[in-house]
């Protein structure tokens, strides 16, 4: 166990921050967080004769190393969603041309394949096998009681989201029930991408392309909390698309911020609006849900052919009404989450800020396979449908795919029933779980809007199908109200509705009915590819989102003066004749903090003792602005830096002077403290999963 010590000093503050603080501070160092409120950490300090520095001062400028580009020949972005996934790559000498990738194999009618399912398939001994719907197709084909020994997951990107206490241990489920490591499953398909990619690069180039010559950008929803997108660089890494020692090879891109960047550059022709204002392509409001929106898809489709989209290095016609300050909110709907961020236009380069913390909720286009699923058990029983899925994975994937494309097909307008084809072993399974036939239950539930066919389908009308969204869109709604009643969104000129979720007419009649009079909205075609074009876009020019907001509050433990009737009791510490409060939390950055792309907060410290040779600094994290001691309710350990004083022999100067600095600004956070009389440094990540 390596000593527990200390630095000390003075802080120094800028208004800018807004940061007052006149007292001496001192970081505590010890080896574990606290665990109670009224552990003290610093307490294991022994009596270690600190001497105080002159004030230091919190330096707001930004690192000149941000925008330093390492050469990269190509950058490729993917785009590793709930209910699909896909890339896309763009070369760095032709930036206004993005590929999206390859036509998939397989593919369901009537759906889309320029994106696969986010499935997987390993084998019974747990090695990979496929992805997609190779893995769908290959899983269905099995014997059923093959089928129990293969290991098949699907929609888990969600796991991240959901998991409060995620780790680097952290379990999936495949259908099978048998459990495997998350982390396994996101780098074979982070993996799996990587090998699919370089490849196309290779047929392409006519000669090997070497990973090195890629930047990678993932995108992850803005609302994940910091521990899950750890997770994804984590799994990154273990799938060899970088390294902690090359990080900037790998980008996580948030996708509302993604599909902003992509937003600024539409034309006329590459949109559509819905609200009331005026029309766009030739569609007035009345006819863009539905009817024009069916027009734009078959302009799509006949594009399809060509996998490449020509970016003008122009801002579009919709952004160019824009002036200094105006705002618009970015709604990301995709298969899991829905992510709403509001931007502010910064001129003349036509940077963006991101001017109130992303918000949202679990609200993607999965609520509406779950309200199915729900329906089924209220048919059938809970019980039979937990085991169907149990003893016959398979055909359960084949139900829900059923589902997915008539899911499609619901739209406001819609008169006729939609037919959901049940699958003959449920049919069969069902007779022999019950004793009586699927008819039969369709008689006897209560459910009069769903009814049997002949041909073994399940006839819904088309009621019953808007039922299924109606509490997934009032959630999105709901919650898009409560961000229109906050003071910096009540001007917002433009709404962009993204995302896989976006292409659902009752959605998008939803969303107009709700804001139409309050702000333009504006879809961009083929939106599901929205994302995935941005993504690259902002591989390319990293520096586009100029100011973000901070997620976290981050700090230090110091020690204050003691204050009689301010501190608590328990929290008095006695050195020397100074009565000292410990473990308060000294704030770097607050939590909704705007901070400035590379933003750097430094601050200096001087060794406890002159004979001190190992100098440990903590870092805490916090979802609360208002945080005053370490020790506090969900405070957690997030970064240690730890530095080696050695190597000056006699000539330490009597003061030593250690730079402790944190860079935000960035979707990630980095520190780094700072020897000054040996220039040694080192660097931390701030880390979410191993502390």
């Amino acid at each position: 166990m390596m000593e527990s010590v200390g630095v000390y000093g003075f802080c120094g503050c800028t208004s800018k921050n807004k940061m007052k603080c006149d007292s001496r501070w001192e970081v505590t160092a010890t080896e574990t967080a606290p665990t109670s409120a009224y552990s003290s950490p610093a307490r294991s300090l022994g009596d270690t004769g600190i001497t105080p520095l002159s004030p230091s001062h919190i330096v707001n400028d930004a690192d000149p190393s941000v925008s330093e580009q390492q050469a990269f020949l190509v950058v490729v972005a993917i785009d590793f969603g709930t209910t699909s996934s896909g890339y896309a790559y763009s070369f760095t000498k032709e930036p206004e041309c993005i590929h999206v990738m390859r036509r998939w194999e397989g593919g369901d009618p009537g759906v889309s394949n320029q994106k696969t399912p986010t499935t997987i398939l390993l084998t019974p001994e747990r090695k990979f096998h496929s992805f997609g719907y190779a893995a769908r197709d290959f899983y269905h084909d099995l014997d059923p009681n093959e089928a129990k020994q293969w290991l098949y997951l699907e929609k888990f990107k969600m796991k991240l989201h959901t998991t409060g206490d995620l780790t680097l241990d952290t379990d999936l489920t495949a259908a099978n029930g048998k459990k495997i490591k998350a982390l396994e499953i996101f780098a074979y398909a982070l993996q799996y991408f990587k090998e699919q990619a370089l490849k196309e690069l290779s047929d392409q180039a006519g000669s090997e392309f070497e990973n090195s010559d890629v930047r990678w950008v993932i995108t992850v929803p803005a609302i994940w909390k910091q521990p899950a997108k750890q997770f994804m660089r984590q799994a990154a890494y273990q799938a060899g698309l970088a390294s902690p020692e090359n990080a900037e090879q790998l980008i996580i891109a948030l996708e509302p911020e993604a599909a902003s960047i992509y937003c600024r550059k539409l034309r006329l022709h590459q949109m559509m609006e819905l609200s009331s204002k005026a029309a766009v392509n030739g569609y007035s409001s009345r006819d863009t849900v539905g009817a024009g929106f069916a027009q734009a898809k078959e302009h799509v489709r006949r594009n399809r052919q060509s996998r490449t989209f020509l970016v003008e290095n122009v801002i579009g016609e919709i952004w160019s009404e824009l002036e200094e300050g105006d705002k618009y909110v970015v709604v990301d709907s995709g298969g899991g989450t829905v992510d709403l961020t509001v931007h502010q236009i910064r001129l003349p380069e036509g940077h963006l800020k991101e001017l109130y913390k992303a918000t949202g909720g679990p609200y993607g286009s999965l609520g509406v396979d779950y309200e199915f699923e729900k329906l089924l058990c209220k048919i059938f029983g809970e019980d039979f449908i937990e085991q169907f899925k149990i003893k016959r994975p398979a055909a359960w994937v084949d139900l829900m795919i059923a589902f997915e494309s008539r899911k499609r097909a619901a739209a406001p307008d819609r008169t006729n029933p939609l037919n959901i084809t049940l699958p003959f072993s449920f049919i069969d399974y069902y007779k022999k779980f019950r004793g009586h036939s699927v008819e039969h239950a369709l008689r006897k539930s209560n459910v009069d809007f769903v009814k049997w066919s002949s041909q073994g389908m399940l006839r819904m009308s088309p009621d019953a199908m808007n039922a299924l969204f109606k509490p997934t869109i009032d959630s999105i709604i709901e919650h898009l109200r409560d961000l229109f009643q906050k003071p910096e969104v009540s001007t917002v000129k433009f709404l962009f509705l993204v995302g896989g979720f976006a292409e659902a007419p009752l959605l998008q009649q939803a969303v107009q009915a709700a804001f139409g009079d309050k702000c333009r909205i504006i879809i961009p075609q083929d939106v599901g590819l929205t994302i995935l074009k941005g993504a690259v876009l902002f591989g390319l020019d990293p520096a586009v989102i100029k100011v973000r907001r901070s997620p976290l509050t981050y700090g230090v433990g110091v020690l204050n003066r003691y204050v009689e009737g301010k501190h608590p009791p328990e929290k008095l510490l006695v050195k020397d004749g100074t009565r000292w409060c410990t473990d308060v939390f000294d704030k770097f950055i607050a939590a909704d903090q705007s901070v400035a792309l590379g933003e750097l907060v430094k601050r200096s410290y001087t060794p406890a003792k002159p004979s001190q040779l190992v100098i440990v600094i903590n870092v805490y994290s916090s979802e609360r602005d208002n945080v005053s001691f370490i020790t506090d309710p969900g405070v957690r350990k997030c970064g240690t830096l730890r530095l080696d004083l050695t190597g000056t022999g006699g000539t330490a100067p009597a003061r030593r002077e250690i730079q402790t600095l944190m860079q935000f600004g960035d979707t990630e956070i980095k520190a780094m403290a700072v020897d000054v009389a040996t220039s040694k440094s080192v660097k931390v990540g701030i880390d979410f999963l191993n502390y």
